[in-house]
């Protein structure tokens, strides 16, 4: 069950990432709850085009950054007197995609992405994604990341050049780790695409997914063996 957990665990992290950052672009007026740094290109654009948004794009990164500071110290702090740390932050992030599917459904559609209901639902996807990019960090290091798609995707290409021309580069990269790292893109597009279909089709109620893919990630999580103290 260890080998099959430490698979299952970041490829549906990576699913919700990608699900979570589609459906609040979609539906919180182009603001990333995931991918934060994005919210630098669309507040430029907002600003350019006088779009709605700009408050929440402007908070999202100091939320998110206050976030992963917030779970580091709390997760260093659970660490030392209970060995299930990583499960409890990730109950505290399903917590919070139940609480922002909650806001959505009943304060959406949001038209006015600078509306207050618009932003207190936003920073708390941003608040539940940055959970999970810590705890990803923290306590799976050898996986790849689950929202920085970009870097994965140039390292996937890097390895594929260097698997077709070893050069005097050396071994090529083990096949194992660039499927991991191409199934890890997949899982997140594949989030990308069922939240806009999903979007289209049932509007704010997108969001109750989210916390289901989450809940399937922490059961498998549970059910692996319990790490060491």
């Amino acid at each position: 069950m260890a080998a099959t957990e430490s698979r299952i665990v970041p490829l549906l992290l990576s699913v919700n990432a990608g699900y979570v950052d589609t459906a609040g672009f979609l539906a919180l007026q182009g603001l990333f709850t995931a991918h934060v740094t994005g919210n630098f290109v669309t507040l430029g654009a907002a600003l350019a085009l006088g779009t709605s948004g700009a408050v929440a794009k402007l908070l999202a990164l100091p939320v998110f950054c206050a976030v992963v500071i917030a779970t580091r110290l709390t997760g260093t702090l659970l660490s030392r007197r209970w060995p299930r740390a990583f499960e409890i932050l990730l109950g505290v992030k399903l917590v919070l995609l139940v609480l922002g599917a909650a806001l959505a459904i009943h304060f959406g559609p949001f038209h006015e992405g600078d509306s207050r209901e618009a932003i207190i639902t936003g920073m708390v996807l941003v608040a539940a994604m940055a959970i999970q990019n810590a705890v990803h960090r923290i306590h799976l290091p050898s996986a790849p990341p689950s929202t920085l798609m970009t870097g994965t995707t140039t390292q996937v290409m890097i390895d594929l050049a260097d698997r077709i021309y070893v050069g005097d580069k050396g071994p090529a990269t083990p096949p194992a780790r660039l499927v991991q790292m191409a199934v890890n893109v997949l899982a997140f597009a594949l989030g990308c695409g069922a939240a806009a279909l999903l979007f289209v089709r049932l509007g704010s109620w997108c969001f109750v997914v989210p916390p289901v893919v989450a809940a399937l990630a922490l059961v498998v999580r549970m059910a692996g063996p319990q790490p060491a103290r």
